[in-house]
């Protein structure tokens, strides 16, 4: 029997931002394809938590991002998924708050490929899937222009990494999740989360495995000949022209 191309049996991934919210059900959907899945997180206490095996992590910090990758035996598949969404008025926005926002999503997403290529160009079929977001992609929202446009510059990287990295047999392709429920989703208050669902044509929120089960498919043969592209998984969020749908 032939095995299926969507399966990721005898693969590595590791899953940053793996231990909370969407990169956990990232991980948890590429382990039931068959993937050895290792995570970080951001504290000790998160990683204890975690089902996976877990490294704290702070990926603003390029060397820690190679030592990491240097302990590492083998890697097939990055999801460069940690990131940050904090809120900030224009008027009011710090140079700290731009720094840090563009240091843990841009930077940090390019510090684990940089990291992460030598070893990926190792495997048969490398595969390099990013979080990006339909927010800086296709739509904005108030107090979140410095996250829009984080989100928006990793879609940059896709497209030029993507290229780059052919010749090594890597693809580089994005996901751009609408709002999903997770625990930062929830910290928004119920209005809010009573607002976003209103907005999404099919009536409910995602959940972190309907962003996991595509990353897994961008991660298999089934996506090999796929590379440079952004996923928008969002329940129709960005269709309407008007919220009176």
């Amino acid at each position: 029997m032939s095995t299926s191309p969507t399966t990721l049996n005898g693969k590595t991934a590791l899953v940053t931002g793996g231990t909370l919210g969407i990169g956990a059900g990232i991980a948890r959907s590429l382990a039931t394809q068959g993937a050895q899945v290792i995570v970080t997180g951001l504290s000790e206490k998160e990683c204890a938590a975690s089902e996976f095996e877990a490294h704290v992590l702070d990926v603003r910090d390029a060397v820690a991002c190679t030592h990491l990758i240097d302990s590492l035996e083998k890697l097939d598949i990055l999801a460069s998924n940690a990131g940050i969404y904090p809120q900030a008025p224009i008027a009011k926005m710090t140079d700290e708050d731009i720094d840090l926002i563009f240091d843990v999503n841009v930077k940090g997403t390019i510090h684990m490929v940089q990291a992460a290529t030598p070893l990926l160009a190792q495997s048969e079929s490398g595969r390099v899937v990013i979080t990006s977001s339909i927010t800086g992609n296709y739509t904005g929202y108030p107090l979140w222009s410095h996250y829009g446009a984080t989100k928006a510059a990793q879609m940059g990287f896709v497209r030029s990494a993507a290229i780059e990295l052919a010749e090594h047999n890597i693809t580089v392709n994005a996901v751009l999740p609408g709002n999903i429920l997770t625990p930062g989703l929830e910290d928004m208050g119920e209005k809010y989360i009573k607002d976003m669902t209103a907005s999404v044509p099919l009536g409910f929120l995602g959940t972190p495995e309907d962003i996991g089960h595509t990353v897994a498919f961008l991660a298999s043969d089934a996506a090999r000949y796929i590379t440079g592209q952004g996923i928008v998984i969002d329940g129709g969020q960005i269709l309407p022209e008007s919220p009176d749908f």
